[in-house]
């Protein structure tokens, strides 16, 4: 090993060796590593510098650590070990970086995968169904993913599948998070859920629906919905509905197609309800059937997991109270303890209005109104400037980051991180990306190439041919280009539109009788060509103009001679 390599080995928490980069992410990258005291093949994750210090981004990479270890299940990427290891910084404070400890997973990423096309519908299945299995046992250790997506699944090369990045997972007991309180790590647009795009409260079924797309984009080889910007996205997983696969790809089947489509219901009560139903039914249409029709129960494991509401609670009260132990109706009892019972059940729900109209009308003391701001949504389309001033007005700091786009004017704002919604503290910065306008390139020089040439080597550099005008040369043979509108080895727009002078072969003879000797030949040799001109002495004249030509002004083949007599100075 050579010594450039042994430096460039850093080791963590006295055990862990870190070498090359393996993965990138939002929040953090992955190594390679080993740990030399149990000698294996270990991945490292480490939180990136620029968030190290951030007390919030901290607390999220410990949570991960905490959920991702309450698992250990074949389907989930396990976690070994966590920590903090103090590393000196430029300034020479010691800075914190916190690394986890992962098991290596050796294959390939589903993202990749999918890059090379559909998958067969029986693999889809059989990919899904191991996914699900994870998802389950999350979902009954109490943690829900968040961000099921095809980056966040491993294929090993024996066909096992491993779901890591528990990143923005949270307990279940913290279930009711929304989207708008987990800042700028809030999952991927094009695996939302509905109610993670409306910020709505979270279970299960999110995840459901996310495994839903993944679903989709494995048979179709593309998501259910695209747009220009995450914004976009979102606003179609809570308003479009997503096409049947089949549409996409004639191969799938209709029971996929039903499977599918109950996947992505907006409603999560129309949606499946835990991940084993989910999987029975897509088994179910992977061995050529149609799916159980079923309707939500209440012993379902969203209920059992997270709690039925206080209405259907209280509907069940009083569904008890209106019947006696025999089944029969309280109305046909006589005696006083009638009468009781109905006093009793008037008194129960006035308290129960009385509450009701209480908490729907105090107003709770808001203790963070002061302290954060929600990133908005209306400096999109803006100016920079314009754009800047409206997030500066609301207490936060703008970063500029320029990116060439092909449809938004330059100068235009066309992205936001966090997106909008995002609950950030003041003076949280917030990256503006703004339109530079269509990528800049240099037009190819086809000067001397025939036009069908020519305008194949603008189409391939990213231009569209426009007129192509026929010109006279002394010297480009005809048929051959002359020279492109704007000029060669100049920078334009991709996409623009390039015209092309071609030679048609004609000369242009221009008339110079009585212009200057020098003057008139310079004229004539620019049009014809230097060997194309021949002057005689004119010894009956004198004043050095030009006398005669032997051919009058007009068009004439290339290669035609032009004799001139001149006067004597």
């Amino acid at each position: 090993m050579s010594d450039d390599v042994v430096q460039s080995v850093r080791t963590l928490a006295g055990r862990y060796e870190v070498r090359e980069a393996i993965g990138h992410g939002g929040m953090a990258d992955v190594h390679v590593g080993t740990d030399t005291r149990l000698g294996r093949q270990v991945a490292i994750k480490l939180l990136h510098p620029e968030l190290a210090d951030d007390p919030a981004f901290r607390a999220r990479f410990r949570r991960e650590a905490h959920d991702a270890a309450k698992m250990a299940h074949p389907t989930v990427v396990r976690v070994f070990d966590a920590g903090e290891e103090a590393v000196p910084g430029a300034d020479g404070t010691e800075h914190f970086q916190p690394f986890i400890v992962m098991e290596y997973v050796d294959g390939r990423l589903l993202r990749d995968i999918i890059a090379d096309g559909p998958l067969p519908q029986e693999q889809a299945a059989k990919i899904v169904e191991q996914v699900l299995v994870a998802l389950e046992y999350s979902h009954r250790a109490g943690v829900i993913h968040r961000d099921v997506k095809p980056g966040n699944i491993m294929v090993t090369r024996t066909g096992q599948v491993k779901v890591m990045d528990f990143g923005i997972a949270r307990a279940v007991s913290d279930s009711a998070s929304t989207l708008a309180e987990t800042a700028s790590i809030v999952g991927t647009a094009q695996y939302f859920s509905p109610e993670q795009a409306k910020g709505a409260p979270l279970d299960a079924r999110t995840d459901l629906y996310s495994t839903g797309v993944v679903l989709f984009e494995l048979l179709t080889g593309r998501p259910p919905f695209e747009g220009d910007n995450p914004v976009a996205v979102a606003y179609q997983h809570v308003n479009a509905e997503p096409p049947m696969p089949s549409r996409l790809n004639p191969d799938v089947s209709p029971a996929l197609d039903l499977v599918v489509a109950k996947a992505l219901a907006k409603d999560p009560a129309r949606r499946y309800q835990s991940a084993q139903e989910f999987r029975t039914d897509l088994e179910t249409a992977a061995g050529g059937q149609l799916p159980i029709k079923r309707s939500v129960k209440p012993d379902d494991f969203n209920v059992a997991l997270f709690g039925s509401s206080a209405a259907a609670q209280a509907a069940q009260t009083a569904r008890q109270l209106s019947a006696d132990a025999d089944g029969r109706s309280l109305r046909t009892q006589t005696g006083p303890p009638v009468v009781w019972l109905w006093a009793g059940i008037i008194a129960i729900l006035a308290i129960v209005a009385a509450v009701a109209y209480w908490i729907l009308t105090i107003q709770p003391a808001n203790l963070t109104e002061n302290l954060t701001v929600k990133v908005p949504d209306s400096v999109y389309g803006k100016t920079f400037e314009a754009g800047r001033a409206d997030l500066e007005d609301l207490g936060l700091s703008v970063e500029r980051v320029d990116e060439t786009n092909d449809t938004v004017a330059a100068g235009t704002i066309i992205g936001t991180d966090p997106v909008p919604g995002t609950s950030v503290e003041r003076g949280f910065t917030i990256t503006v990306t703004v339109s530079s306008g269509p990528r800049q390139i240099q037009i190819p020089d086809v000067a001397l190439l025939g036009q069908d040439a020519a305008v194949k080597a603008l189409q391939d550099a990213g231009f569209v041919v426009g007129a192509v005008n026929q010109v006279g040369s002394g010297s480009v043979p005809a048929g051959q280009v002359i020279s492109t509108e704007p000029a060669a080895r100049t920078q334009a727009p991709r996409g623009s539109t390039v015209n092309l002078n071609l030679s048609n072969g004609m000369v242009h003879v221009p008339s110079v009788v009585g212009q200057p000797t020098a003057q008139g030949v310079a004229a004539l040799q620019a049009a014809l060509g230097t060997g194309a001109v021949q002057s005689t002495i004119d010894t009956t004249c004198t004043g050095g103009t030009v006398q005669t030509q032997s051919i009058p002004e007009g068009d004439y083949p290339q290669g035609t001679l032009v004799t001139v007599s001149v006067c004597l100075p």
